[in-house]
């Protein structure tokens, strides 16, 4: 069975790497960038993963499941079950992502969004635990290899006589302070890091 579950597993990765590469054309295409540029920015897929997802059910004091918050990479698909839970936020309200058989959910990520200049923006979400009921997922993540410099493209700026709206990165040193969050959570909720630790400001 254990072996099977394996395989499974193996071809789901392999789908949602092939998924991933075509949605990034998709929105190499809607940023207007020259043909397969995100293809070959991109082109070390070494450093993609998939997480594999539990939430307990939620307590009456707890409901919290993940906080808000945005993902660090280029593109993430969500794999979720029937229960629910999962929210993004738009103009300030939380909006359920109802489950759909046969659907899986896209999230643009803070690579995409510092490489636009914020044409695009990351998708702030959350998942909310239900009381009486755990929630399973799965979570793919479309990756830069960890030495990949990112920046705000010339398209977005010198080509449009905009400036920049971030300083450039080590793709590998923002997931090492995105992991601090986590191994060393801040006291202050001001002081977690996200991209926007990396915004120049106006």
């Amino acid at each position: 069975m254990y072996e099977r579950s394996g395989e499974v597993l193996e071809e789901i990765f392999a789908q949602l790497s092939k998924t991933g590469l075509l949605l990034e054309n998709i929105i190499n295409e809607c940023l207007g960038l020259p043909p397969n540029f995100l293809k070959e920015f991109s082109d070390d897929r070494s450093w993609d993963n998939m997480a594999a997802l539990h939430y307990f059910p939620a307590s009456k004091n707890d409901t919290n499941g993940i906080t808000e918050h945005e993902d660090g990479n280029l593109i993430t698909f969500v794999v979720q079950d029937g229960v629910g839970g999962l929210e993004v936020c738009k103009n300030g309200e939380w909006i359920p992502v109802v489950p759909a058989e046969g659907t899986i959910v896209v999230n643009i990520g803070d690579v995409i969004q510092v490489l636009s200049n914020k044409k695009f923006k990351s998708a702030t979400h959350r998942v909310m635990r239900r009381e009486g009921h755990s929630r399973y997922s799965y979570a793919f993540f479309h990756n830069l290899t960890g030495d990949k410099w990112v920046e705000p493209l010339p398209q977005f700026t010198i080509e449009k006589g905009e400036p920049p709206k971030y300083r450039g990165f080590l793709f590998k040193e923002y997931q090492q302070l995105r992991m601090r969050n986590k191994t060393h959570p801040p006291s202050r909720p001001e002081d977690v890091i996200h991209v926007t630790h990396y915004e120049i400001d106006a």
